[in-house]
C-alpha cells in the first residue's frame, strides 16, 4: 500500500511572516505619528501666533541675557513668596536683605546658562523655571505643615515621607498635588513637541566655556558674600537661616555641606591631648547599684505654662510637674525646632553636637546609616546591660533600622510588632509603649537601658476641633484655629503626661532600681516665637529624672549631647568616648571645650580615629527586631475553605508564608488571622513574618509544617522524618527523574 506522504506546514516561515508583518505595521504606525506631528508643528508655524513668534525669537535671543537676569528675579521673588506665604514678606525681604537676595537670583540665572547648549531653548527655560518653581513650592507647602523649611536630607526620606503623607495632607489636598503633578507632566510633553527650536549653529566650546565661566563666578561670588557675612555657612537654625539667606543658597548648602570638615589643627599630638592620652576611651564605675535606665523621647513636647498667653481648663502635665517638683529637673537645650525629632535623638544617644555637621544635615540618614559609632548602648552594654530601642513609628523611618544596629543596641521594637489605637490624626498613641519597655526589661536576666521615642504629640494640629470628648479646653488666643489648635496639643500632652506616670508606677511596682529620664525632643509646630516664651528660647523644651535610688535633686538647663553623659555621671558610671570627654571638660573654658568637641567629633567619624589607637569599640551591628516571635498555637479550616491562624504577637504587619511566598491574610485580632485563599498540603511550611516598609522582613516566626489538618512545629525529628521520606521516593525513580528533581530543589534552595 502506497503512503501518502504529506507536506509539513513551514511553521517556521510562517512566524518569520507574522513577524515582519508586525514589524511593518509598527514602523508605519511610527511613521504616522510623525507626519502628524511635522504637521501639526507646520500648521502651527504658519499660524498668525506661531509667525509672530518665529519674528521674535531672534530678537529675544538677541537679548537673552539680560532677560534671563529679569526672569531669574521674577522666579526668586516667586519662590520667597511662596515660601514666607506672603507677597509682602518677600517684598521686604527683597527691601531689607538686598544682597543677599540679588545673590540668590544670580544662582537661578547661572543655572539658565546651561541653554545655550540645547537647541530646544525654549523648552529647557521652562523645565529650569519649572525645576525651581516647584522647589519653592514644596518648600512652601512643608513650612505650611511645620518649621523646618525642605532640605536636601528630606530626599532621603522622600519613601518615608510619603508612607506618613496622610498625617499631613487630606484627600482633597493630596488631589490637588497630584493633579499639579500631572499638569506639568503634560506641559512638559505639549512644550517637547510644539515649542520651536534654535535655528543657529551651537558653537558647543564657546557655550562651555562661558558656562563653565557662569558657574566659576558664582563660586567666586560665594566666596566674596560668606567673607562679608552676607549668608553664613553655619546654620544655628535652619529655618531662620532660610529666611536669612535665601532658600536656593540654604538648599544648595544642605546638598553639598554634609559631614563634619576637618578643624583646624588636627593632629595626632593634638587628639592625644584632647583624649588625655585616649584616657577617655576606657570605662570605669563608681556606681553603688546598677539600675535600669529608662529614657523617653517625648514628642513635640514641652511644658504648655511656659507659653505665658495660654489658658487651659486644667494643667495638661499634672503628673509630670509633680515629678519635676520632687526630681531633678530643667530645661533641655535641643538642636532643633517643630521637627528633627532624629537628629535630637542623635545627640542625646551619641553625645555629639549637630552644630559641626552640615545645614540641615541628619546623620541618620548620612553617616551612621551605613557606617558604626559608639552611643549610650555601647556605653551601657560595657557594663552588662541589655540595650533596647522602643519606638510606636515605622522601623525603617530616619533608617532606624539600620542606625540602631550600627550603633549598638540589642534590639528594636518598632510598630510593626505594636497593635496600638490613634489619635484623631492618625499617630500612634503612646500607651501601648508600656507593654513594650516591660517585655524589654523582662527579656533579659541583667539590668537593662531602654531608649524609647513616642509619637502621640506629633503635629500637624488641626485648625478645626475634632476632639469629641476632651480631656481639657485650650484657649485664649487670638483666633478661634489657633485656640483649636492648642486645644488638640495640650489634650494630646494631657495623655503623654498619663502615660508618663503610668510608666513610673510600673517601674516602681517592679520593685527594681531604676531611672527613668523624660524630656521633649523639640516645641511643637504652632508657630511659638521666643518672645511667647518663658525662657525667651524656642529651643528649651523640659526634662525631668525620676529615680527610685535616692539621687539627689540637682536643677538645671543640660544641652541635649550632654544628657546621656549627666545622667551617667550621677549614677557613677564613666563609659563612652564622647560622654567621657564631657564628664571631663564640660564645666571648662567654653571655648576650648567646644572647639576639642569639633576635633573629637571629626576624628570619631570622619578622621583617622586617633583616639581609639587602631581598637574602635563598635565595627558591626548585632540587633534583633522585635523581642517576641509570632506563634502559631493552632489552625481550624472552615467549611468555606479558608484557614484561621490562632497564635500570638499577630499585627496589622504580620504577614504569612508558604514554602517562602507572601499570602493574602486578613488580620483579625493579636490572636488571629485568616488565610483567603491559600491551599496546604502536606510537608508545606508555614512561618510569619513582621513587615515593614518597602517588605522589608524584620522578624520570622519559627517554622510550622502542614501534616494531616494540622499545623504542627518544624522540629528537627520531622525534618529527619521529610528527609527519609524525599530519600525513599527518589529510589523508585528513573536516573533522569531524579536527576530533574534534584535541579528543581537546587534551584528551590537558591530562592
Amino acid at each position: 500500500m502506497r503512503k501518502i506522504r504529506i507536506k509539513k506546514p513551514d511553521i517556521k516561515g510562517a512566524i518569520n511572516q507574522l513577524k515582519a508583518l508586525r514589524w511593518s505595521n509598527v514602523k508605519a504606525f511610527r511613521q504616522k505619528l510623525c507626519d502628524h506631528h511635522i504637521a501639526k508643528t507646520e500648521a502651527f508655524q504658519n499660524s498668525a501666533f506661531g509667525k509672530k513668534l518665529q519674528e521674535i525669537y531672534p530678537r529675544l535671543n538677541q537679548f537673552s541675557l539680560v532677560l534671563h537676569g529679569v526672569w531669574a528675579i521674577i522666579i526668586y521673588f516667586i519662590i520667597e513668596a511662596i515660601s514666607r506665604h506672603s507677597v509682602f514678606a518677600a517684598w521686604e525681604y527683597s527691601r531689607v536683605s538686598t544682597k543677599a537676595f540679588l545673590y540668590n537670583a544670580f544662582m537661578i540665572f547661572v543655572t539658565f546658562s546651561i541653554t545655550y547648549l540645547f537647541k530646544r531653548r525654549v523648552f529647557t527655560r521652562v523645565i529650569i523655571t519649572l525645576l525651581w518653581l516647584t522647589l519653592g513650592i514644596v518648600n512652601g507647602v512643608i513650612l505650611s505643615r511645620r518649621v523646618t523649611p525642605f532640605n536636601a536630607q528630606d530626599l532621603k526620606t522622600l519613601q518615608e515621607g510619603l508612607s506618613i503623607s496622610t498625617n499631613y495632607f487630606n484627600n482633597l489636598e493630596l488631589a490637588g498635588l497630584i493633579a499639579a503633578i500631572v499638569f506639568a507632566i503634560l506641559l512638559v510633553i505639549y512644550l517637547w513637541k510644539m515649542a520651536g527650536k534654535y535655528k543657529g549653529k551651537i558653537n558647543y566650546l564657546l557655550s562651555g566655556v562661558l558656562v563653565a565661566a557662569s558657574f566659576g563666578g558664582y563660586v567666586a561670588l560665594t566666596d566674596y558674600v560668606v567673607e562679608n557675612r552676607i549668608v553664613s555657612t553655619y546654620f544655628a537654625n535652619i529655618a531662620f537661616a532660610y529666611q536669612d539667606y535665601g532658600l536656593p543658597y540654604c538648599f544648595a548648602a544642605s546638598i553639598f555641606n554634609t559631614g563634619i570638615s576637618e578643624p583646624n589643627g588636627y593632629t595626632e599630638a593634638k587628639m592625644m591631648e584632647v583624649s588625655n592620652d585616649r584616657a577617655i576611651t576606657e570605662n570605669t564605675s563608681e556606681a553603688k547599684v546598677l539600675p535600669n535606665v529608662i529614657v523617653v523621647q517625648l514628642e513635640s513636647f514641652f511644658d504648655t505654662s511656659e507659653f505665658e498667653a495660654l489658658q487651659t481648663s486644667k494643667d495638661p502635665l499634672p503628673n509630670l510637674r509633680k515629678m519635676a517638683e520632687e526630681y531633678s529637673s530643667g530645661y533641655c537645650q535641643v538642636p532643633s525646632i517643630g521637627a528633627g525629632t532624629a537628629n535630637t535623638e542623635f545627640e542625646v544617644l551619641t553625645g555629639m553636637s549637630l552644630r559641626y555637621f552640615g545645614p540641615g544635615e541628619y546623620p541618620y540618614k548620612t553617616y551612621l546609616k551605613e557606617n558604626t559609632a559608639e552611643s549610650a548602648a555601647t556605653a551601657f552594654g560595657s557594663f552588662g546591660y541589655g540595650t533596647h530601642a522602643i519606638h510606636n513609628h515605622s522601623g525603617n523611618f530616619y533608617s532606624r533600622a539600620k542606625v540602631f544596629n550600627n550603633i549598638g543596641f540589642d534590639t528594636f521594637v518598632c510598630k510593626e510588632f505594636m497593635n496600638f489605637k490613634t489619635t484623631e490624626t492618625g499617630w500612634a498613641k503612646d500607651d501601648v509603649l508600656l507593654t513594650h519597655i516591660e517585655d524589654c526589661l523582662d527579656s533579659t536576666e541583667q539590668q537593662d537601658f531602654v531608649f524609647t521615642i513616642t509619637v502621640q504629640g506629633h503635629g500637624s494640629y488641626p485648625e478645626e476641633r475634632i476632639s469629641k470628648d476632651p480631656h481639657l479646653m485650650a484657649g485664649g488666643l487670638e483666633t478661634q484655629e489657633k485656640n483649636n489648635q492648642w486645644d488638640y496639643y495640650c489634650n494630646q500632652v494631657y495623655e503623654m503626661d498619663t502615660f508618663a506616670k503610668n510608666l513610673v508606677d510600673m517601674v516602681d511596682k517592679r520593685g527594681e532600681p531604676a531611672v527613668v529620664v523624660f524630656y521633649g525632643d523639640h516645641l511643637p509646630t504652632l508657630g511659638l516665637q521666643d518672645s511667647d516664651m518663658k525662657s525667651n528660647s524656642l529651643f528649651n523644651t523640659n526634662y525631668v529624672i525620676w529615680d527610685n535610688i535616692g539621687l539627689e535633686k540637682q536643677d538645671g538647663t543640660i544641652p541635649t549631647y550632654q544628657l546621656m553623659a549627666t545622667v551617667m555621671e550621677r549614677l557613677g558610671l564613666h563609659a563612652g568616648t564622647v560622654f567621657n570627654y564631657h564628664q571631663a571638660r564640660k564645666d571648662t573654658n567654653n571655648y576650648e571645650y567646644m572647639m576639642d568637641l569639633e576635633l573629637l567629633q571629626y576624628d570619631l567619624l570622619y578622621g583617622k580615629q586617633y583616639v581609639y589607637d587602631g581598637n574602635p569599640v563598635i565595627t558591626e551591628g548585632h540587633m534583633v527586631m522585635g523581642v517576641r516571635d509570632a506563634k502559631i498555637l493552632y489552625m481550624s479550616e472552615s467549611v468555606e475553605g479558608y484557614y484561621t491562624l490562632i497564635g500570638e504577637n499577630f499585627t496589622k504587619w504580620s504577614q504569612v508564608y508558604i514554602n517562602g511566598e507572601k499570602q493574602s491574610r486578613k488580620f483579625i485580632n493579636t490572636n488571629m488571622l485568616k488565610l483567603k485563599k491559600s491551599h496546604l498540603e502536606d510537608w508545606d511550611v508555614v512561618t510569619i513574618s513582621q513587615v515593614g516598609s518597602s517588605n522589608t522582613i524584620f522578624r520570622t516566626s519559627e517554622e510550622y509544617v502542614y501534616l494531616e489538618g494540622r499545623l504542627l512545629p518544624y522540629t528537627d525529628e520531622l525534618k529527619e522524618e521529610k528527609r527519609l521520606l524525599d530519600e525513599a521516593a527518589m529510589e523508585g525513580l528513573d536516573e533522569a527523574t531524579k536527576r530533574r528533581l534534584e535541579i528543581q530543589q537546587e534551584r528551590d534552595s537558591k530562592r
